[in-house]
Formats: structure tokens, sequence, C-alpha cells
């Protein structure tokens, strides 16, 4: 009784009444045609009461009475003239066992006025309902479920009514059509005076019958395995899906005074299924606060991100190093758009090659911290070019650690990767050469603190699989997946920086710092969960085509050698490595000659150094 509710009463009141006169009417009529014949008071009177009694209940058991006004469809009007039929079929049954002198023509015509009538009530005021309750409605409103009925759901209804008196507040476009709680105590209760609808695992079925356009996902302290589950099932939705962060995420100032405006559509980490990692903000802002900081590779994506936070911790000036200008000029305009002058930002275009450039940068400049992003890192390409890998990435490298400790500077960070562990590819083994040559300075330095931090594939970068996916999706091509059986472990943009920041922060030299990543996902998975987010099926909508791994590439990655014991951190989600000794003697000679090598352009000869410095190397050409 309880869900049945004041539109329900309507409704059935609706049809006694209509079954009611109908039947008067239709007794009227059959006299017309047949004088002669007469059902009498009672038997006219046990009609009615069969039909309102068989009626009523079946309309109940298919949902006649549970469809809101607002979305009923043709297939809703032709379920309720079939419950008619059904119902009224039953009376003539039961009127023939008890009367038997039943006519047949009286029923059909009983049928065709009773059902027209129950049919053409529906339809007015279903009309009706419509214009009274969308007077001064904005008739482009986002139909929208929110997920969740607990406070942080009351306080966005809140932010919606307060809104409706100002048409310039994007808030105002919001019409939610009900909510959806996994407490049973909440169900068919009402917030704020919408209803819940039903648990998140009628998300899909809600969003089909009330034609939802939009999903705000509303539970900030949701754990990650039920906001992983929510999410997937959100998914399989055609809807736009709108995310509250999580409540440590969550900011409340002069600039951040509503809860809607700090959703965030989703994101396919956020189907990852583990929480962000968190940062100790103050440690990091006592690191940058009042320094010089150097990016190289200040343009590229993990290198941008690192110019945005580090702006936040109030640095004495930042100092961009990319060869390619367009990314660097994006960056030095979004942080001047943003700070104005209040950061000192100097954005030079050269490349870390360049040691008598390099130089000169840190001679004028003199970085107290350094930030080593600047790398080729596509793994395909790397395979055709090796001596271009070893240029950049292992020489580019050994350049600005060396000037990095001839001038003294506090701390060199480098970005390296788990493709570094047991390399199988050009640019992995680049850039475990890297980690020996920082791991070298750090046993020998004086003065500067060297660090590694290393992790897996970052979401959104250049080069990482999601840009590509999207832009199969929009171009209407298939979704390439190497293999369906390769996993990637995976991080956001935003925590692979953080996770630099604080290893800067924390490190005493030679760490290898890695970031407890979670359990890795499928590539295929995440291809999958992308369609949806588009409104498509994948497979159906959208195909997934397998392309087979590329040169160099491994089904699985890992984040550690063997000869690496891992060491706790006070972020329980920060490991490190431990330090590996770097035969000094054998070690330079070796870096001298596969510099000449790579000068040299001699691509087998590169790989068999490589080879002889990496023993772990084991390349794989599939």
């Amino acid at each position: 009784m309880k869900n049945f509710n004041v539109r329900k009463l309507i409704l059935a009141f609706a049809d006694i009444f209509i079954i009611i006169v109908g039947t008067l009417i239709t007794n009227s009529i059959f006299h017309f045609i047949a004088p002669s014949y007469s059902h009498g008071f009672f038997g006219l009177y046990y009609i009615m009461i069969a039909d309102v009694i068989l009626c009523g209940l079946i309309q109940f058991s298919l949902g006649s009475y549970a469809k809101s006004w607002r979305y009923f469809k043709l297939t809703d009007y032709v379920i309720c003239g079939a419950g008619m039929f059904a119902g009224q079929l039953l009376a003539i049954l039961i009127f023939f066992m008890v009367h038997r002198d039943v006519s047949k023509l009286f029923f059909l015509i009983n049928f065709v006025v009773t059902t027209a009538g129950v049919l053409l009530f529906r339809f007015c005021f279903r009309k009706t309902f419509l214009t009274i309750s969308d007077a001064g409605k904005d008739s482009n409103a986002v139909r929208t479920l929110i997920v969740g009925a607990g406070h942080a759901a009351e306080m966005i209804l809140a932010e919606i009514e307060g809104s409706r008196f100002d048409p310039n507040n994007p808030t105002a476009n919001i019409d939610v059509v009900g909510l959806v709680d996994d407490s049973p105590a909440k169900i068919h209760s009402r917030v704020r005076g919408e209803r819940v609808l039903g648990t998140t695992s009628d998300i899909v079925s809600i969003s089909e019958s009330f034609n939802v356009e939009q999903i705000i996902f509303a539970i900030p302290s949701c754990s990650k395995d039920d906001r992983k589950r929510i999410l997937d099932i959100c998914a399989l939705t055609k809807c736009k899906i709108k995310v509250i962060p999580y409540l440590g995420d969550l900011l409340f100032d002069d600039q951040h005074t509503q809860l809607i405006s700090q959703a965030v559509d989703i994101k396919i980490e956020d189907l990852l299924g583990r929480e962000p990692v968190s940062f100790d903000k103050n440690e990091i802002k006592a690191f940058i606060k009042g320094k010089v900081c150097m990016i190289t590779g200040g343009g590229g994506s993990i290198g941008s991100e690192l110019v945005r936070q580090i702006a936040k911790y109030s640095p004495k000036s930042i100092i961009i190093v990319d060869i390619y200008e367009n990314n660097a000029y994006d960056v030095q305009q979004e942080i001047i758009m943003e700070y104005g002058d209040s950061i000192d930002l100097v954005t030079l275009i050269s490349s870390v090659r360049d040691y008598d450039k390099m130089d000169y940068i840190f001679a004028k400049y003199r970085p107290q911290l350094v930030f080593h992003a600047a790398a080729h890192k596509h793994v395909p390409l790397m395979e055709t070019v090796p001596e271009e890998a070893v240029k950049n990435n292992i020489f580019g490298t050994f350049n600005v650690a060396t000037l990095a400790e001839k001038y003294k500077a506090d701390k060199f960070v480098l970005i390296s990767t788990d493709k570094a562990v047991n390399p199988t590819n050009v640019m992995g083994c680049t850039k475990r050469v890297c980690e020996m040559i920082i791991q070298y300075k750090a046993q020998r330095s004086e003065h500067t603190d060297f660090v590694t931090t290393r992790f897996g594939n970052v979401l959104g970068s250049n080069g990482s699989v999601i840009p590509l996916f999207r832009r199969q999706i929009e171009s209407g091509n298939p979704v390439t997946v190497t293999h369906p059986d390769i996993i990637r472990y995976f991080m956001t943009i935003p925590e692979a920086v953080s996770l630099v920041l604080e290893a800067g922060a924390i490190a005493k030299g030679g760490e290898i710092f890695v970031l407890d990543m979670g359990e890795p996902v499928k590539i295929v998975t995440l291809a999958e969960n992308l369609i949806r987010m588009y409104g498509k099926e994948p497979y159906k909508d959208v195909e997934i085509k397998f392309t087979g791994l590329r040169p160099g590439e491994k089904l699985y990655e890992e984040l550690l050698m063997d000869e690496e014991g891992l060491k706790k951190t006070v972020n329980k989600k920060i490991f490190i490595g431990n330090q590996i000794d770097i035969n000094a003697d054998s070690f330079l000679p070796e870096l001298d000659e596969l510099r000449n090598a790579a000068e040299s352009n001699e691509s087998d000869k590169v790989l068999s150094l490589l080879e002889n410095m990496v023993p772990t190397f084991n390349h794989l050409t599939n």
C-alpha cells in the first residue's frame, strides 16, 4: 500500500468509474440492438463487479498503474488494452459458469466501450498532466537520475530548487526524475519531494522507462568496490554520467559553494576499480615553495601536469624546457591565464640532447629542483630507430643529470616507466639505462639527491590507449586492441605527477619509487567500457579488432626487478626499490661506446650494446 500513491488511486478510481459507466452504456446499446434480450438487474450488477475486480487486478499485475504519466508510450497503451481484454474474458467465463445464458455480442460491445474509455482517459489525463507539470519549465531540461539518496543527494536537490528562478544558472536546466539507493529503508521514500524509484540494480530499466538523459553519481563516501560496480551498471545505459568526487576531493570555499558544480563527467579511470592515491600536500608544498623548478619535456602530458601542480605550491619560478613549441606554448598560456604575473614563468624551446644549450640554461637560471620528463616513449616507433631512443632518452638524461650535479641542484627526479623492468623493447631498455645513470649519479653526488619514479601506463597521456580509442570511436572506426589478454597497470596523470612530487619531497638519493597501482586491467575491458560511455554497444555498434602484439610489446608488465626489494614509506601506497650498485669502471666506457654507435646510426650495434648493458633485456621482435 506504501507504493500505491495518489496517481495510482486516481487511475484505479477512474477505471472503476469508466467500467461501471461503460457497462451501463453497453446495456443501453445492446437493448437497442436486441430489445428482447435482458441480463436483468442482478446479472448486469454481477458483470460490473466481475469486470471491475478482474480488470483491476490484471492491470495492477501488468504494472499499468506503476507507469509515470510523462513516459507513457504506445506499448503501455497496448498492455493496458490487453489487460482489459484478459479481465473481461475471465469475467465471461465466470458469468457463463454461473448464469449459462450469455450474449457474446454484449461482452464484445462492453469490451470496446470500456477499453476505449479507459485508454481515452489515460491519453487525455496524460496531456493535461504534462501541460500542468511543464508550465514554466524549460523544454530543454536534462532528465536526470540521481544515484544515492543520502546527504549529498539532498544537497544537490536543494541546489536545483534554489536555481529555478535563475535562468543563467546551468543547474536550472536539470529535471530530476527520481533517485536510486541500495538502502531498503529508502525505497519508495522521498527526498525533498523526489521519489526513490529503486536500487542501483534498477538503473538500466529506470533509465529506459523514464527516458533518463543524465545520471549523477552522488555517493562521495562510496567504497571503491561499490563505486566500480555502480559505475559499471551506469555504463550500460546511454546516459551522460557525472560523478561527485570522493569526500577528500570536495571543496567548500568562496569559489566552491555548491556540490553539483563539482560533479565531473565520468572518466575511464572511474572504472578502474581503485580509489585515487592520496598524497601529503603539505609535504609537497614545503618541497616546492620558493624554489626554482625546471621541467624538461614540460609541454608533454606528464610535464605539463607537473607544471600545473607545481604552480599551485608557490614556486620561485618555473622553467619549461621542451623541443616541441606547440605543446610548450599551450601550457605556457594556460599558466599565464590562471596565474597572470604572480608566477615567474620561463618557456624555452630547447633539446636535452644539446649539452651546450642545456649548460647555458642551467648556468643562467640555476634550477634547484629538476624534473626530467623529456623522452621518446612510443614503443613501436622506437623499435624502428633504436639509435634515436638512445640519443634522446639515455644521453638526454645523462646531459641533464650531469648539469644538475654541476650546478648543485638540490634534487633531480627522473620520470621512468614499468617497461624498464625486464625490458622487452628498446624504449623500456633505454629507460632502464636512464635509471642506471641516475643510480650511478646518486652513489657519487655530494650535492644533488638523484631519484627515480616508476609507474605504469598513464591514462590520457600522449601515447596511451585512451586517446586512440576515443579517436577511433568518434570517427566510426573499429577500436583496435593488440591482444584479448593483454593487461596493464594504470594510473591517472594527476596521480603520476603527485607521485613524482612526493617522491622528490621524501627522497634521500638513489631510490626508485614505485606506486601501488592495484590490480592490472585488461585493455579490452577498458575499450568495452569506453564504448559504453559513448552510449554504444561493444561488438555491435562499435567493432573491437584484435591486431596482434606489436614489436617489443608483451602481455604483462612488471613494476620491480627481481633484485629490487621493496621498502615501505610513510605513504602506504608508495614503495622504494633498493639501490643497485653500478660498476663505474665498466659503466662509463659502455656509455661512450653506445654514444658512438648511436651517433653513427648503427642500429644493430646499438641493440647489441643495449643487451650487453642490461642483462635482463629480452628483446621481443614479434
